[in-house]
């Protein structure tokens, strides 16, 4: 098998794992406060990632990253930001939103294209303009005539479309940043935690076991889709991978609409429906890039 194939298979298999596994496990535990669930996933994707970077033998990569002060400010914001889109995605499981937090992750990477080019001078084609235009179309259209504002979908799609062009400028290994940033948010969990505990609302106990390790596995939840779609990313290149991510939206919004039964009005329908004609042009043009 070659390198490009072996690419789409890590690709898919890691957005396939956002947008099916990924889901099914933060619904399984969706009773647990979404405050700490966040909360164990910074931290146990900060202990699942020095483990991976200590066995790669990065820890030099590491310390380097650490002296650098321009990457390790970056990485504080684009923690924060990463932070948001984990904590409302899985407040939006636990209040069954999950198809308003997909229409998030369709849009994020074309609203990324688009900061892209405010920030970072990055030029526009056609096909790129017309996709974005359109998606500001269905955000307005949704923010008038949705029975309720879609700032999950919003906050979800801008947070991670501003914490992708953070990662731009910074240029550091995906583990790496990602590990420098979870290790920024270790204060937040344990202002989380002790008001979870004087509330007597923290789920997370040694005399439950079987709820402990399955809260533990929130950092591999996290880690793994994460290798395997920067692996694919690696092999095949990123504009295949780019198109393949929308596996991710669309399990989360297959599983949200038939397994979860949320109500998807014709409203919303017509919102979605721009969007996807809009991710069908963006996709279009990567192809061709292709």
């Amino acid at each position: 098998m070659g390198e490009f194939n072996k690419g789409i298979i890590y690709a898919s298999l890691g957005s396939f794992w956002w947008g099916v596994i990924g889901v099914l496990y933060f619904k399984f535990i969706s009773y647990v406060n979404p405050f700490e669930v966040v909360s164990h996933r910074v931290i146990w994707t900060v202990v699942s990632l020095f483990i991976t970077i200590f066995i790669s033998g990065k820890i030099k990569i590491l310390i380097s990253t650490f002296k650098n002060k321009k990457k390790v400010i970056l990485l504080f914001f684009s923690g924060l930001l990463i932070f948001t889109n984990w904590a409302v995605w899985i407040y939006a499981i636990s209040i069954n939103q999950l198809v308003e937090a997909s229409f998030g992750y369709y849009i994020f990477p074309i609203l990324s294209v688009f900061f892209g080019n405010i920030f970072l001078k990055e030029n526009l084609n056609f096909k790129k303009k017309i996709s974005i235009f359109i998606i500001f179309i269905a955000i307005i259209y949704m923010m008038f005539f949705l029975d309720h504002f879609p700032w999950i979908g919003l906050i979800v799609a801008v947070s991670f479309a501003g914490y992708a062009v953070l990662r731009k400028i910074i240029l550091v290994e995906t583990d790496i940043g990602l590990f420098v940033e979870s290790l920024f948010l270790i204060p937040i969990t344990v202002i989380i935690f002790y008001n979870l505990n004087i509330s007597s609302h923290i789920s997370f106990s040694l005399s439950d076991i079987n709820l402990a390790l399955i809260l533990l596995l929130a950092g591999p939840m996290t880690v793994i889709p994460l290798f395997l779609f920067v692996k694919g990313s690696e092999l095949s290149a990123l504009g295949p991978a780019s198109m393949i991510f929308f596996i991710a939206p669309t399990g989360q919004f297959l599983l949200g609409l038939f397994l979860y039964n949320e109500p998807f009005l014709m409203n919303k329908l017509i919102g979605f429906v721009l969007i996807w004609i809009a991710v069908v042009i963006y996709l279009r043009d990567l192809y061709e890039k292709n």
